[in-house]
């Protein structure tokens, strides 16, 4: 039974059987092998390959709808052995995949150079195109065939030219190229080139080939400079398209090369004079001119003095009334506007102006109108704790505190007979023009009650009942148009006590006082009913109980009144 198993033939013996029946050669499946054409049949050459049977490839796998020399007997040719043998025992070889193999190899070396590879444009496919480079077939993205979006293909297809390999996959069988990068690479190198050709300063003729909200890219003979809105002309400019157009020849100065970035920064002002140049002498402070608004902002408006020279009218300097309102409910866009130069910095190229002060200043024009002392009449505009502010000429306000509307009533009593919208008349007492305020008053119409001797300490006087309170009466006297009003005590509404009562009174009612005191500090006069009466009496004594000591005490009352009722 040993004796049997030792004869059974190991793997080893197989493949050393195999290794002979191959005529000793290291054929591996899977690789490019070389071969002798042997016969060419019909559409297929017949190579051998070296092993005991040969393969079969079709004719069009090398190439002869190509223009190539056709495949004739005893050629040397490269193929791939897919397997020693098939079911029909030929040899499994393959052209193309040799082709293919040799293409990788090719690729690889280059890919890890970094080198361009030729290659062409055969067909189009979801995304992108594809790419025959020589025996393998890549990717090219639609993104990648040129700098700029191309809208027809056509004419890039079917024509050898270099690509960009950006990733390869052997195991999956992927390649990617780029067109663009190649294209981009040689834009690089002509700019560098032409970048070097340039100098700042310089001045060039170049055709503006495109144009953006913020400005214009010119081109230079194959190099593109931009020319910013801020470069195209000493004025404003709103927009690049109010100035160029697409396809202008136009004469420009090279302001400004980055050797890192290569741009090219470009203008055309700088080939004109420098409006700013002497602009102190051309606009001294304090001097009036006509310009034009060119632009509105929160803050104030921009004035043209001239084409490059622009000043700006702060909102504060605006209007000398009008407070806290956006500059475009004063001025509009394009209007022509007198305005006076408040102050001058050419180091920052700034002009400020004034709108106001090219207008009289109200508050001067109100007070060279209307002196102090001046009656004048307006409408309540508002009402505050502070006093009533009445609207005047040209839109100032001037306002009555409260201490100047009545002589005699609290000012929170006052302010409360006058309504929003009623035309009332104040005197000027005074006028701030720095800072802008008019003071005025009501009460003054009439004069100060109080001043000089107009009451007087034993004076009696008429006064009108307005209230009658438990503790007394109020009355007003005086002038009709400022009365005084003054509260008489209980008791004093008579010498006797029974005649001591404020329901004897009613609202209405005329009686006359005695001034008992005037306090003018304190705005105050007191008067008394039964002062008067005891003045009275002991007049009425003095005149008569001195011719009749026996007339009694009402015959002397009675005489008095009856001389006093004659006498009126």
């Amino acid at each position: 039974m040993a004796n049997d198993m030792s004869l059974t033939p190991t793997r080893d013996d197989f493949a050393a059987l195999l290794d002979e029946s191959l005529g000793g050669r290291d054929f591996m499946e899977g690789q490019v092998v070389h071969g002798k054409v042997v016969a060419i049949e019909k559409d297929f050459a017949i190579v051998d390959v070296g092993l005991k049977t040969e393969g079969r490839v079709p004719l069009k796998e090398f190439g002869m709808d190509e223009g190539k020399p056709p495949l004739k007997t005893g050629d040397t040719v490269e193929v791939f052995l897919e397997r020693v043998e098939n079911a029909m025992g030929e040899a499994v070889i393959s052209r193309e995949k040799a082709r293919r193999e040799e293409a990788w190899t090719r690729l690889e070396g280059v890919y890890e150079k970094n080198e361009p590879v030729m290659g062409v444009i055969v067909g189009r496919v979801k995304g992108g195109f594809t790419v025959d480079l020589g025996g393998a077939s890549a990717f090219l993205p639609g993104s990648q065939v040129d700098i700029r979006p191309v809208r027809d293909v056509g004419p890039l297809m079917g024509r050898e030219q270099p690509f960009a390999i950006l990733k390869m996959d052997r195991p999956r069988g992927n390649i990617v190229v780029s067109r663009r990068a190649i294209l981009e690479e040689a834009r690089a190198e002509q700019r560098t080139e032409l970048v070097s050709q340039l100098q700042e300063g310089e001045v060039r003729e170049g055709v503006v080939k495109n144009i953006t909200d913020y400005g214009a890219f010119v081109d230079l003979g194959g190099i593109d400079g931009l020319l910013h809105v801020t470069d195209m002309s000493w004025k404003r400019v709103n927009h690049p398209s109010q100035v160029l157009a697409v396809g202008d020849t136009v004469k420009v100065q090279i302001v400004k090369i980055n050797p890192d970035t290569q741009r090219i920064s470009l203008g055309m002002k700088q080939l004109q004079s420098d409006p700013w140049d002497g602009v102190e002498a051309k606009y001294p402070v304090g001097a009036k001119f006509t310009g034009r608004i060119t632009n509105i902002t929160d803050y104030g408006a921009f004035v043209e003095l001239e084409a490059g020279v622009e000043g700006l009218v702060h909102v504060s300097e605006m209007s000398w009334t009008k407070k806290n309102v956006h500059p475009g409910k004063i001025v509009s866009t394009s209007q022509e506007v007198d305005v006076v130069v408040l102050d001058v910095d050419p180091s920052k190229r700034r002009v400020s102006l004034g709108l106001k002060q090219a207008l009289a200043n109200p508050w001067e024009k109100f007070v060279a109108d209307h002196p102090i002392g001046t009656v004048v009449e307006g409408e309540v505009k508002n009402a505050t704790e502070f006093g009533l502010f009445i609207g005047l000429e040209n839109d100032i306000d001037g306002m009555v505190h409260l201490s100047d509307l009545d002589w005699s009533a609290p000012g929170e009593e006052a302010i409360a007979k006058y309504q929003k919208g009623e035309t009332v008349k104040a005197r000027v007492l005074d006028v701030d023009v720095e800072k802008e305020r008019i003071s005025l008053g009501i009460k003054q119409l009439a004069g100060d009650p109080l001043q000089g001797d107009t009451f007087r300490k034993g004076q009696t006087v008429t006064t009108t009942v307005t209230e009658v309170t438990s503790g007394g009466i109020e009355v007003k006297f005086g002038d009709e148009e400022a009365p005084m009003t003054a509260f008489i005590r209980k008791s004093d509404l008579s010498r006797d006590r029974a005649d001591q009562r404020p329901e004897r009174f009613a609202v209405g009612d005329r009686v006359d006082a005695q001034v008992t005191n005037v306090d003018k500090a304190a705005r105050r006069v007191s008067l008394s009913i039964k002062s008067l009466e005891m003045a009275e009496e002991k007049e009425a004594i003095e005149q008569f109980g001195s011719s009749d000591s026996g007339a009694s005490l009402g015959d002397i009352l009675g005489a008095a009144l009856r001389e006093k009722a004659q006498k009126e």
